[in-house]
């Protein structure tokens, strides 16, 4: 089973969001762009697991979940991964801040001792928004998006961490909850 550890956003944030997806789907741009289903911050994708290690898993974002406690999640700013012309992906920026930053490690290094390996890029945290299929009026996105770049979406209080099963269609992706763990 295809599996992701995350923070689901409020539907407030969701909806905020979506307004700025609906005015980047205006320009018509060759881009995948991410449903509302989709819109989480993922703390630690882990891929393809087999079904027992989904136990262990549950088991250490409960302990981690259990270390933290609650915090604001805020979301501003825009850009895109890798900067300059030929993106793949646009993305909400997410302030990160030391509890989002530490909560992040701390499943990182957890997960790692149960075999699960770290992630070797440093932790952005953000939104994906689209993942950029063509070039086809891409500058119309870009110049869309760039008109975002400062602009401030929202925050929630974050309670819980999420284990997420992921499932491919021809639809795109269908989330899952494997468990949620509040945060203390």
């Amino acid at each position: 089973m295809r599996t992701f550890i995350a923070i689901d956003l409020e539907p407030a944030l969701k909806e905020a969001v979506r307004g700025l997806v609906e005015s980047l789907k205006r320009t018509r741009a060759d881009v995948r762009w991410t449903g509302p289903s989709g819109l989480h911050l993922t703390l630690k994708f882990l891929g393809e697991i087999e079904a027992d290690a989904v136990a262990r898993v549950t088991d250490v974002v409960g302990r981690v979940a259990d270390r933290h406690g609650r915090f604001l999640l805020a979301l501003e700013g825009t850009g895109r991964f890798p900067t300059g012309r030929a993106p793949r992906v646009l993305w909400v920026g997410i302030r990160p801040q030391p509890a989002l930053l530490s909560l992040q490690e701390d499943l990182e290094r957890e997960l790692e001792v149960e075999g699960f390996p770290r992630e070797v890029r440093a932790f952005h945290p953000h939104l994906t928004l689209g993942r950029v299929k063509g070039p086809s009026v891409l500058l119309e996105a870009l110049a869309e998006l760039e008109k975002h770049e400062c602009a401030v979406f929202g925050e929630m209080e974050v309670r819980k961490v999420t284990f997420f099963e992921s499932r491919l269609g021809p639809g795109g992706a269908q989330y899952r909850i494997v468990s949620e763990h509040a945060l203390s």
